[in-house]
């Protein structure tokens, strides 16, 4: 009880907070994950579209989805606090859930089939790219924001908090796992035995739950007050910088203009052109958009430094992207029976998503506390190093990928009644499943703690910003890859152009894919070893401090 006025106090924050988060994370990603998995065999088999259709189709939906949490970062920073934002996108996915599983339950709404690439038209393509709009808006939304509301309970001024929010992002991953595992075994064997709308349905009921759970928490949460925009914060170091492109930069730095703040970073020497924004003219007040603090440049130049690593990732997106379309597509081919019981070709992704079930408690047990013993770190290996992991898991990936699907086109050529075990795409998906884990929330975390508070959701999107380029440019490399090998190949046909894909060459798109990854890779080394730590630039400033006062009182003794 409080001593003065009676009424119980609640203490904030922390994991118990972060639960509601997480329960709306699993519920969501049970519907969300599925779709990610089907969708490409229902646009398929149900909406008629052709098989390279329904990939980009698929790859363009997850794209936009991911490409809209920006707006969704964007919104919560900005206008609305991140509660609030995911209340608000949540329900609009619920909308976009509830119109997939009216169209999916009437016969009416779907098209008959033609020999055309899509054979939606009229009312039916209305209601389809609107569900598809209503969808993306909403789960973009939804995860550009979510994950940074529970980052917000954890304190990061406090050193056993700052460990707690590594924590959190490790069980963010699980839960959006453990969510997935469900979408991919039940709601997708429910979709494919019983009716593509009784699937759709499960999504909508868990999802509507999740959002209902996650308003539930509202007492226990942090949050944050709402500040400036980021794009004004950013545009006023622009303008700045520009109105003082003719004042001399100072010999010492910190001659800069800067402010007594707790939160203040020290000025770095990268990007010295943005130093001039800091310059204050002789006779002139440090108004904003004529004169900004050191530590507003150095935000701006910790976001440009973070350009390069969201580009160095996208390639590994657009590998990701094939797990979701050819893979299902070369399942659907495949003996998928398991004894008497059929498998649905959708439902192979399991097989990553159990190793990631089993792998983050061992990561976070006994992974994390033995390389904390040997580096010092805080959290085991930084951010980029598990994101260097990843990427180099990927190309493992695609290569293995490309062996399998020669296997697979050979059995099916030489005897197409008995072809090979759809459970031989489990190596491609078990590498790519390891891969995934240490690179999507490696980049998560990493965008959190490196971005200013004042665009922490914004910034956590950037890791979703690089999926939706990943598969933008997959939809744009099926296509290009298809109309440069129809130049080039004796048959005049594309890699990919055939409706038959036993009589495509899906292994050498893989292995381009694998070489393209290789050659990423060495630009990211390049990119990460050039990147500085905001931590790294506070501590190398406290330690020259320390020197610095160290050697006056030296020199007041002698």
């Amino acid at each position: 009880m409080d001593s003065e006025n009676g009424q119980s106090t609640m203490k904030k924050g922390g994991f118990k907070a972060c639960m509601f988060v997480l329960v709306l994370t699993s519920l969501e990603n049970i519907g969300f994950v599925a779709n990610m998995s089907s969708l490409v065999l229902y646009f398929h088999l149900v909406m008629q579209f052709d098989l390279s259709t329904s990939a980009n189709t698929l790859t363009n939906f997850l794209g936009s989805t991911f490409l809209l949490s920006i707006l969704g970062g964007f919104i919560s920073d900005t206008y609305f606090n991140r509660l609030y934002t995911c209340l608000v996108f949540g329900m609009l996915e619920v909308l976009g859930l509830l119109l997939l599983f009216i169209q999916a339950n009437s016969h009416k709404l779907q098209p008959d089939p033609c020999n055309k690439s899509s054979c939606v038209k009229g009312g039916e393509e209305v209601m389809f790219y609107c569900t598809i709009i209503l969808l993306s808006l909403g789960a973009g939304g939804v995860k550009g924001s979510v994950a940074a509301l529970g980052a917000d309970q954890f304190d990061q001024k406090d050193a056993k908090a700052a460990k707690a929010l590594a924590s959190y992002f490790n069980s963010y991953q699980f839960s959006t796992t453990v969510g997935s595992i469900i979408g991919v075994t039940i709601v997708v064997w429910v979709a494919m035995n019983k009716g593509w709308h009784w699937g759709f349905l499960i999504g909508l009921i868990t999802t509507s739950i999740g959002v209902v759970v996650l308003a539930l928490g509202k007492p226990f949460y942090c949050l944050q007050p709402q500040g400036t925009s980021p794009l004004v914060k950013i545009s006023q170091v622009v303008v700045a910088a520009f109105r003082n492109r003719n004042v001399a930069l100072p010999e010492n730095a910190n001659d800069l203009y800067e402010i007594d703040d707790e939160d203040a970073i020290s000025h770095t020497s990268q990007f010295r052109l943005l130093d001039k924004a800091a310059s204050v003219r002789e006779g002139t007040d440090p108004l904003p958009w004529k004169v900004c603090t050191v530590t507003q440049v150095e935000e701006v130049k910790i976001l440009i430094r973070m350009l390069p690593i969201i580009l160095s990732t996208i390639i590994m997106n657009t590998c990701m992207a094939q797990m979701q379309t050819y893979s299902v597509l070369q399942g659907y081919f495949m003996n998928t029976h398991l004894g008497s019981f059929k498998i649905p070709s959708a439902s192979i992704p399991v097989i990553p998503l159990i190793f990631m079930s089993i792998l983050l408690p061992v990561y976070e047990f006994l992974f994390v506390p033995f390389a904390r013993r040997i580096t010092g770190h805080p959290t085991g290996i930084t951010q980029l190093q598990r994101v260097g992991i990843g990427l180099v898991l990927s190309i493992i990936s695609m290569s293995i990928a490309g062996v399998i699907e020669v296997k697979r086109r050979h059995q099916a050529l030489k005897d197409p009644l008995r072809p090979i075990s759809l459970f031989w795409l489990s190596f491609q998906y078990a590498v790519f499943g390891i891969a995934d884990m240490f690179t999507v929330i490696g980049l998560m975390e990493f965008f959190y703690r490196e971005a200013p508070k004042w665009m922490r959701s914004l910034s956590t999107s950037f890791a979703l910003l690089s999926l939706s380029f990943g598969y933008f440019l997959s939809t744009a490399f099926v296509n290009l890859v298809d109309a440069v090998t129809k130049k080039v190949t004796p048959s005049k046909q594309g890699w990919l152009e055939t409706p038959d894909l036993n009589h495509n060459k899906l292994e050498l798109f893989y292995w381009f894919l694998a070489i393209l990854s290789l050659l990423n890779f060495f630009n990211y080394l390049f990119w990460a070893s050039w990147y500085k730590y905001k931590s790294d630039v506070k501590d190398t400033e406290t330690q020259i401090k320390v020197t610095m006062r160290g050697t006056s009182v030296v020199a007041a003794e002698d």
